[in-house]
Order: structure tokens, then C-alpha cells, then sequence
């Protein structure tokens, strides 16, 4: 049996996975919570096997932080399901630990082959996630970095270069370099083209 807990902010996106999960015979849903911390204790206590976590989660931790704690414990293996494919929401989940990236319009069959992979120690990719990941791959040097994908959301939040710097413990130097790198790469000259020229290829969110 696969113990699941769900960590989603949404009840009615909580009551429509605990539908699709009904009568699978393996799957088991043994908690649900509604903020990143409160997942994380669930994941602590419970100790199940997969936990479907969101990434945006209201007030408190956001979803990728809660994936890098539970992945901490040593047990849980977590499966994203969010609605948000941007390169900088994929590349922050990975890196925190996260087994599966899927997103909430994904049909049923597909979570439950998921979830089954995830338990069983696999990865599992939508396919609009697979491709991106891919095109990171065959473009490197037209790739941003993670690190410049988060210099370039707090950008898009308003920070000047001073905020950025405290906020990321980095020199403004530094913080400027990655700018230039940015431009460099999405073909810009000044920080509103580049965010406008991210959101429209989906590399990050608008704010």
C-alpha cells in the first residue's frame, strides 16, 4: 500500500486528488494539509510514502522550501503537482529533491502511474516539463542559471540591485554581473525587457 499525504492550499483542489484517488486499490490517503509547514510535520508524523505537494501555498513556506525539508527527512519521496510550469518553479523543485514534476490539468491514469513511480523510487515528468528540462540541455549557453532565474524574479518583484544583494547574500557586483549575463542571453538591454521577455517564455512567473 502507498501512503500518500497531500499538501495543497485549496480545498476543493484537495477534494478533487482525494476523488481521483479513490478506489485505487495500492493508494492510501492518510493526511492532507494546507500549508508547507504543516506538511512538513505530516510528512514527519505519518511517515508515508509520497507526498503530492503544491508550490504555492499562501502565507508561510512556499512549496519547494516544504519539498527540501520533508526530502530531509530521509523517507518521503515528493511529488510536485501544481499548475505553474515555469523554468524557475521546475529548476527550484528539483533542486530541493522533488522525485515527480506534474501539473494539476494531468489525467488521472497519469497521476496514478506517478504516484507509483515516485514510491517506487522513480522520476516522473509531465511532458511540457520533460521539454523544457530538455531544451535547457541542448541551449546551455542561452540557458539561465538558477541563479539568475531567482536574481531575475526578484527583479520582476521591484527589487533594486542593493535589495537583491541583501536578500541573496551576494555583492552588488555580483548581482550586476548576472544582470549583464541575463541581458546577454534573452537578447535585452534593460531590466523591464528582460522580464517582460521571461514571462513571455515562461522562464518565470509574473509577479
Amino acid at each position: 500500500m502507498i501512503r500518500i499525504v497531500l499538501v495543497d492550499d485549496h480545498p476543493v483542489v484537495r477534494s478533487g486528488i482525494r476523488a481521483m484517488l479513490a478506489g485505487q486499490p495500492d493508494v492510501e490517503l492518510v493526511g492532507e494539509a494546507a500549508t508547507g509547514e504543516d506538511g512538513v510535520e505530516l510528512a514527519r508524523r505519518l511517515e508515508p510514502d509520497v507526498v503530492l505537494m503544491d508550490l504555492q501555498l499562501g502565507a508561510g513556506i512556499h512549496g519547494s522550501e516544504a519539498t527540501r525539508r520533508i526530502v530531509a527527512l530521509g523517507g518521503p519521496r515528493v511529488l510536485v503537482l501544481t499548475t505553474f510550469d515555469t523554468d524557475a518553479d521546475i529548476l527550484a523543485a528539483i533542486d530541493a529533491g522533488a522525485t515527480g514534476y506534474l501539473l494539476k490539468d494531468a489525467p488521472s491514469d497519469e497521476l496514478h502511474a506517478a504516484i507509483r513511480s515516485a514510491a517506487a523510487g522513480s522520476s516522473a515528468l509531465a511532458p511540457s516539463v520533460a521539454s523544457r528540462l530538455l531544451g535547457r540541455v541542448r541551449a546551455p549557453d542561452t540557458t539561465l542559471t538558477p541563479r539568475e532565474l531567482e536574481v531575475l524574479g526578484h527583479v520582476a518583484a521591484g527589487l533594486a540591485n542593493r535589495q537583491i544583494s541583501r536578500t541573496m547574500f551576494l555583492s552588488e557586483t555580483t548581482v550586476k554581473t548576472h544582470l549583464v549575463h541575463i541581458y546577454a542571453k534573452l537578447g535585452v538591454d534593460s531590466r523591464t525587457a528582460a522580464v517582460a521577455a521571461a514571462i513571455r517564455r515562461g522562464l518565470i512567473r509574473p509577479s
